[in-house]
């Protein structure tokens, strides 16, 4: 029987932004995205869940050292986002609509490229504390 098991490492960011897309006219954009497509930009509170599964090493006992994931998750994804413009500020969104939906497979790429294959990633996002996304689903 597989010992894997589920560890979550729990992060906080800040970051602004604006849902527009420039090929639509201001009217469209306001009826699709409403106040979200403000010209002067919104920002959210975010929350990030990452979960790594996987079955514990047999020296350590652990899946993945905290400390290091926290650490991959503040070098790699934090300083690009915390306190940031997502449309201006950061290349990831200078031509893709910085949706949750779309931060989410961000950072699922930006981590996936550096936590060992052997180990599942899911990240989940909360955009507000009611509204959430999760990939993989």
């Amino acid at each position: 029987m597989s010992r894997k098991i589920a560890v979550f490492r729990k992060e906080h960011f800040n970051a602004a932004h604006r849902l527009f897309n420039p090929s639509w006219a201001m009217d469209e954009n306001d009826r699709v995205f409403g106040k979200c497509n403000n010209p002067n930009f919104h920002g959210h509170n975010y929350e990030l869940i990452v979960k790594i599964t996987g079955e514990p090493d047999e020296q350590t006992g652990y899946v993945m050292d905290m400390k290091v994931l926290g650490d991959l998750i503040k070098e790699n994804v934090l300083t690009q986002f915390d306190h940031k413009n997502l449309n201006l500020d950061t290349r990831y969104f200078s031509k893709v609509n910085p949706t949750a939906e779309n931060i989410c497979f961000v950072i699922y790429d930006i981590l996936r490229e550096k936590i060992d294959s052997k180990f599942d990633l899911q990240v989940r996002l909360y955009e507000t504390e009611r509204n959430f996304v999760e990939y993989p689903a």
